[in-house]
């Protein structure tokens, strides 16, 4: 296992394609979804033809940066994954975007701010980050609530072309930034 971080109570780690089951299961469930595509649960054919691979390519192609696999330390669980990758459409220097999909029985422990915050910190001490930023639905309450824990900061709403239109995206979505000279000025 190719260990990327650890938390106190979380490892975040490569996928490797054995990870197959485990996002099958993380997006089969609806309320996982909801946020995402409106709760459709993601074919196997796609993760494994699409979605694994993807992942496998950003470790080639960006040190230090993809997604990856969320493991609680005290059970060995998979509980879902981060990412912290350049942006997929406008790769900038030194702007990375943050996420996360974990599983229902991770919501509300803590977990989500927790890896953001030892992503954001790896990030702005050993990997070069400039600014790091997310984004979510308007009406995502939790995962907004995140991003504000991790000490980012909303900057803007905003309407994008949704291919099929999804409960709550006429509300539009969010975008939250922090720069590292803002973090610094934060950090204790």
């Amino acid at each position: 296992m190719s260990i990327f971080l650890e938390t106190s109570r979380l490892i975040l780690r490569e996928f490797t394609e054995a990870d197959e089951d485990n996002l099958v299961e993380l997006n089969s469930d609806p309320e996982v979804m909801r946020f995402l595509n409106g709760g459709k649960p993601t074919s196997r054919d796609e993760i494994r033809s699409r979605i694994l691979p993807t992942y496998f390519g950003y470790y080639e192609r960006y040190e230090g940066f993809g997604h990856w696999a969320v493991i609680e330390k005290a059970n060995d669980q998979f509980l879902g994954w981060f990412h912290f990758r350049p942006r997929k459409n406008e790769p900038r220097d030194g702007e990375i975007e943050l996420g996360y999909r974990l599983r229902k029985s991770a919501w509300g422990r803590g977990f989500a701010t927790e890896g953001s915050l030892a992503l954001i910190n790896k990030g702005f001490t050993e990997l070069g980050v400039e600014r790091v930023v997310a984004e979510t639905m308007t009406v995502n309450h939790g995962s907004r609530r995140v991003m504000e824990k991790s000490g980012l900061a909303l900057v803007r709403t905003f309407h994008p072309d949704w291919p099929e239109a999804i409960e709550g995206s006429e509300h539009g979505e969010v975008e939250y930034v922090l720069t590292k000279a803002d973090w610094e000025t934060a950090v204790p």
